[in-house]
């Protein structure tokens, strides 16, 4: 009996370990009335029917907010969220902050903001930052999580915002990873966004078992490789590293890099301070001042993510694929992913129908890209390149792709024949290369330059 006793003592702790995280959880939406929340900055309108809390657009008003009062740090939230029509975008604030005297005395809600997209575009899960810094973690990163979202049926969120990272799901889908130190608390926010169309007045979004966890927490690992975007200087998560990325830049050292056609990393003109890798200004000359710098590995295929700042009018590029072996004066050939302050930089009106502008695959291939999704001179920005091991390659900008080609194709090859790299046999086709950052002459800084070899 006694031995009975005790198995059946073992098994009651078992199960309060077992389930105990789900005893964290805490409603903060009660069902019945909206005690503990209040609607500010807009005049869309927010009442509960049957258990749900009902958003409901109104026409000629700004984005509107039913924000908790009670602010957040760390947590873990889920809820469900229906939106009736393709109209009405909406999102989810975590640690949301108010300022009641912007927009002219309306009040400015901003912060982050997990997004809730019903367009075709289907963004949801993606992390924005509202009336802030704009995107950070579009789809186009994550393209598996586009279809988790579905209109007019109730989703499942879950969003994990933990330290200085912030994870999140649709459906059960992993979609968006982002790290930032900017926001350490706030509230959680559920958004009835503007309309533009009198005609989409009266449309509903709809949120009910909203519940949270701030104790014990414990983060579910995603299963599979998703793309983590970073702010924070030179630094990798642990899923990143366990994936196999790596830094091309400690943000101490220049350990990794040195000059084009040197054996060392040059002694003026690059710099490393505060955790970034900076060129400074000379003439705008290209690579004849104090020269590009390239990594002392070569790569085949690889993912390459780098953030960058741009000086007001400069030009500069990062190049992959650079074997050194054309013994040519000026920059080292190689394919170059244009950084370009498009609005100044007379270079962006030459070329080819704009195949020299930021992004773009210089000279050859112009990257596609709406201004709003482009952070101007004195903001970092994040580029990233993909060479697919089938020699598929994909240029982003702040997360959004911008351009792809199939190198060593032959409509790749018909382009390097009407470019200035005619010259060059089999241009961009070399099986591996250098990374190479360049110096065109005008002042740009590096930081979070991370890659991952692709097999």
């Amino acid at each position: 009996m006694k031995l009975k006793v005790t198995c059946f003592a073992f098994l009651v702790l078992c199960s309060f370990s077992a389930f105990g995280q789900k005893e964290n959880w805490k409603p903060i939406f009660n069902g019945k009335d909206l005690s503990g929340w209040k609607a500010v900055a807009g005049k869309a309108t927010f009442e509960v029917k049957d258990g749900t809390i009902e958003g409901t657009a109104v026409y000629g008003t700004g984005n509107t907010f039913l924000v908790t009062e009670e602010m957040y740090g760390d947590f873990i939230l889920e809820l469900d969220l229906k939106i009736s029509h393709s109209s009405s975008n909406s999102g989810i604030m975590a640690r949301g902050q108010y300022d009641a005297s912007r927009n002219e005395g309306k009040g400015l809600v901003y912060g982050y903001q997990v997004e809730a997209d019903p367009s075709p575009r289907a963004w949801s899960g993606g992390i924005y930052d509202e009336a802030r810094r704009g995107w950070f973690y579009p789809l186009d990163l994550n393209p598996a999580a586009k279809s988790a979202f579905k209109l007019g049926e109730w989703n499942h969120y879950r969003i994990e915002a933990i330290g200085n990272s912030l994870k999140t799901w649709v459906n059960g889908q992993e979609v968006a990873y982002f790290v930032d130190d900017m926001d350490a608390k706030g509230f959680i926010g559920l958004q009835v966004h503007s309309i533009s169309k009198k005609e989409d007045e009266g449309r509903k979004t709809y949120f009910k078992n909203i519940r949270v966890q701030t104790e014990s927490l414990q983060p579910l690992p995603f299963q599979k490789p998703v793309f983590v975007v970073s702010t924070v200087k030179n630094e990798l998560t642990p899923e990143e590293k366990s994936q196999g990325w790596k830094l091309l830049f400690d943000g101490q050292t220049s350990q990794g890099w040195v000059g084009a056609y040197k054996d060392a990393f040059p002694d003026k003109g690059w710099s490393i301070a505060d955790g970034i890798l900076k060129i400074q200004k000379s003439d705008g000359s290209e690579s004849m001042t104090f020269g590009d710098i390239v990594t002392t590995e070569q790569y085949k295929a690889f993912d390459l993510a780098f953030d960058f700042n741009l000086s007001e009018g400069a030009n500069s590029g990062v190049k992959y694929f650079v074997t050194l072996s054309e013994g040519n004066k000026g920059s080292a050939i190689g394919l170059e992913y244009q950084i370009l302050d498009d609005a100044l930089h007379p270079d962006a009106k030459m070329g080819r129908d704009g195949n020299r502008t930021l992004a773009s695959l210089y000279d050859l291939i112009k990257a596609e890209k709406q201004a709003r999704f482009v952070r101007k001179p004195g903001e970092w920005n994040q580029g990233r390149i993909v060479v697919y091991p089938d020699n598929k390659v994909e240029h982003y900008l702040n997360g959004v792709k911008v351009l792809e080609y199939q190198r060593g194709s032959q409509a790749y090859r018909d382009l390097v024949a009407i470019s200035k790299y005619a010259i060059w046999n089999n241009f961009g086709e070399a099986e591996q290369g250098r990374i190479l950052l360049q110096d065109h002459g005008d002042a740009v800084q590096y930081k979070n330059i991370k890659i991952k070899p692709l097999k």
